[in-house]
């Protein structure tokens, strides 16, 4: 064992911790674990953990099953009690999945953005990502036909007094930070019972880590509290939908090559290049940062939803947004890529981010001019004649693109890419096959 894994086994120990969770994803993006006893983690380490590979989504094939869950050491956090009926602290590790022939899985999602990460870092970079995480909280219904109720009428940055939301998100920040996970701030979104959490900037791994667990911390603790947390992309037709907007910047060393003092925006070659890669291959890669019949409900929603692929400074309806620049901190260059929705599997999606970005480095592509204008109030012969395109407007079209795309089956591998592809396919059979309340209520003609 290396010093990082003796030191996680003396935590262990000197914090009488009884359970080990290990986590690791399937390809949906589900969070998956296997629970340990302190006894067994040195084996852990060293030896691995088995498990039935063929039957987590995407993972391998029948005749393929056994696989094995080594944990990271370096992820190791003590998750404090959640609920009155938690009491004891409880260790957790992310996991990457191995093959028995000791070789990394390709179809592990947390292995792809590694792959990725370390394409980039051959280039000289080291991808940095800030999100912004939104999500509703209902009053839990009786069943998944009854209307869902938010728990307060709240709206953009209000304090809503007596809220119980107020409270859930300071302990949800409380014990994050416990984790290790450093939030920048958190308030009330548009939404009625919408909320939004944004993370300190990390590395991109560290980051879809961190999304991992501020997803299961927050569903955990409202079902600790009798309410229903959800991160689905449009849960109610009538209210804004939930997004996870994503600021990336590149690092070289200490140096953010997205800084140039002299540029507009003060946003650098390195930076419009990446920027003009995630505008190409927007539409490639849609079915995963975008990957159910829900998520086209909230980019074609309307409002501030970035349904066209354009870029703006203060233009909240394009798809990327230059952030403002803070005088003196070189780290805030940044650009926001607002497509995605926190249903998402965020190393997949990640990964496919920083790809599309790291190729318009490469190919030197040229940034089109931005959008002033609110998209949303052009009409299309105008947007066509501001050559703007748009981003799928179903998943069934999103599939279209993901067919004939280049970038995703390089980026996740054959299996994963294979996977991917019929299991967005089998979603969008099954969607199309329902008979929904809006066809009865028009067609039925009930007196």
């Amino acid at each position: 064992m290396d010093s990082q894994q003796e030191h996680v086994i003396r935590q262990v120990a000197q914090r009488d911790v009884r359970h080990v969770r290990l986590v690791f994803v399937d390809i949906l993006g589900i969070q998956k674990s296997v629970t340990i006893t302190p006894g067994e983690l040195e084996r852990a380490f060293t030896e691995g953990v088995a498990f039935d590979g063929s039957s987590v989504e995407g993972f391998t094939r029948i005749s393929e099953s056994d696989m094995l869950l080594f944990p990271d050491a370096n992820t190791f956090q003590v998750v404090p009690p959640i609920g009155e009926n938690s009491a004891d602290f409880v260790g957790r590790m992310f996991c990457d999945v191995f093959n028995p022939d000791g070789t990394q899985s390709h179809a592990d999602p947390r292995y792809i953005l590694e792959r990725t990460m370390e394409r980039a870092e051959r280039l000289g970079f080291v991808p940095y990502i800030h999100p912004e995480i939104e999500f509703y909280l209902f009053r839990p219904p009786a069943s998944v036909e009854e209307e869902l109720i938010p728990i307060d009428d709240g709206s953009y940055f209000d304090h809503v007094s007596g809220s119980v939301g107020n409270e859930f998100r300071r302990r949800a920040v409380q014990v994050l930070e416990e984790l290790g996970i450093s939030v920048e701030f958190t308030h009330h979104e548009i939404g009625p019972g919408q909320y939004e959490i944004d993370l300190r900037s990390v590395d991109a791994l560290s980051c879809a880590d961190n999304f991992v667990t501020l997803r299961a911390i927050v569903e955990e603790m409202a079902l600790a509290e009798g309410l229903l947390a959800t991160f689905m992309p449009k849960p109610v037709i009538e209210y804004p939908g939930n997004g996870l907007h994503l600021h990336f910047s590149l690092h070289e060393g200490n140096r953010n090559a997205f800084y140039d003092p002299a540029a507009d925006y003060h946003l650098s070659i390195v930076g419009r290049q990446f920027t003009a890669g995630l505008l190409h291959y927007a539409k490639e890669i849609s079915a995963v940062v975008n990957q159910h019949v829900n998520s086209y409900k909230r980019l074609w929603g309307g409002s501030e939803a970035p349904a066209f692929i354009c870029w703006g400074h203060h233009n909240r309806g394009a798809l990327i947004r230059v952030a403002d620049h803070k005088p003196g901190i070189h780290t805030s260059t940044r650009v926001e890529y607002r497509a995605p929705d926190p249903s998402l599997n965020p190393y997949l999606a990640f990964a496919l981010i920083i790809e599309a970005g790291l190729r318009g480095i490469e190919q030197r592509l040229e940034l089109p001019e931005e959008a002033e204008d609110n998209v949303w109030q052009m009409s299309d012969a105008e947007r066509r004649a501001a050559g703007i395109p748009v981003l799928p407007r179903s998943l069934a079209d999103a599939l279209d693109y993901l067919v004939e795309s280049e970038l995703v089956p390089m980026v996740l591998g054959e299996e994963a890419f294979d996977f991917v592809l019929r299991a967005r396919h089998a979603e969008w059979e099954d969607y199309r096959h329902q008979v929904t309340l809006q066809e009865r209520r028009q067609l039925l003609h009930l007196q």
